[in-house]
């Protein structure tokens, strides 16, 4: 599946803004949202081929907008990697459980995020 489109999730504008100019800087679009309902809302409306979601949120965390956008038929196809700074064995398992295909701990490279780009190539 081609990667063009990515939607990056982070309620905090400094991290939100460095993951946006990783991907775009390696020449992909990249649409934001600032709240795991804002992601809900925009992965529905933008269907993007990749979303980075980050977890700990106000209002509804990553892992919670995750399962909204795997159990919607429009969605679910979506790969939603997580960037967290939480990175423990039972965090990635938990990760997994909740439909994210992939972990990437704060804080990371940018060679990192494009590997996780790659990966879903």
């Amino acid at each position: 599946m081609p990667i063009n489109k990515i939607l990056v999730v982070d309620d905090s504008t400094v991290d939100r803004m460095n993951i946006q100019n990783i991907i775009a800087d390696a020449g992909y679009d990249v649409i934001a949202a600032s709240s795991g309902q804002e992601a809900i809302e925009k992965a529905t409306a933008e269907k993007p081929d990749l979303i980075f979601m980050d977890v700990v949120m106000q209002q509804m965390d990553g892992y919670q907008a995750c399962r909204e956008i795997t159990h919607n038929e429009g969605t679910k196809e979506i790969p939603i990697v997580f960037v967290t700074s939480k990175g423990q064995k039972a965090d990635r398992m938990w990760a997994e459980m909740q439909g994210g295909k992939a972990l990437v701990q704060k804080p990371y490279t940018p060679d990192q995020i494009i590997e996780q780009i790659n990966n879903f190539k």
